[in-house]
């Protein structure tokens, strides 16, 4: 049976801040466990799957959550009542993420290193929250706030019809 006694990821927060990558990480593991269809509606989960489902979620709670959600017995109900409560939080935390987007410049950073860095992790938060990211969102972004002197770059990049962001530079070009 699964080691349910560690935590594998981070709580469930009583203010649901983490919500969104809690949720992800809820995803992840039960479908590690072949667990993912108790968290479905009308699923044709075994009692034994569902226990096991039940109660490796409130373990990954706050334990005022799992004070206000003790009746609940039932893994897929469990998260459409977490769901009801904390979901808002993609139109809340979106306009702050499209913000963080909007002000990225490359000139901002040291290192083109951490520019990328930046630019995954901000697009990973809009991706979260519901926005689509494409690799020619990233690249058109990237090669937007070059330096006006660097105007000649950006172009010559452009043309090379890149397809691909990479970790620390603009990489594979279509052939």
């Amino acid at each position: 049976m699964t080691n349910i006694t560690s935590l594998s990821f981070v709580s469930l927060d009583i203010s649901g801040d983490n919500y969104l990558s809690w949720v992800q990480d809820v995803k992840l593991h039960l479908g590690s466990k072949k667990l993912s269809d108790t968290i479905k509606a009308e699923n044709k989960s075994t009692a034994e799957e569902n226990f096991t489902s039940i109660i490796f979620l409130r373990h990954h709670m706050h334990e005022d959550l799992k004070s206000e959600y003790l009746e609940v017995e039932d893994p897929f109900i469990l998260r459409e009542n977490l769901k009801d409560r904390f979901d808002h939080q993609k139109l809340v935390y979106l306009p702050a993420a499209e913000n963080d987007w909007a002000n990225l410049r490359l000139q901002d950073f040291k290192s083109v290193r951490a520019y990328s860095s930046a630019l995954f992790k901000i697009s990973s938060r809009l991706i979260m929250y519901g926005e689509k990211v494409t690799e020619k969102r990233k690249i058109d972004k990237t090669l937007s706030n070059f330096h006006p002197n660097n105007i000649n770059l950006a172009e010559m990049y452009r043309e090379r019809k890149f397809t691909k962001f990479g970790g620390s530079s603009i990489n594979s070009p279509r052939c």
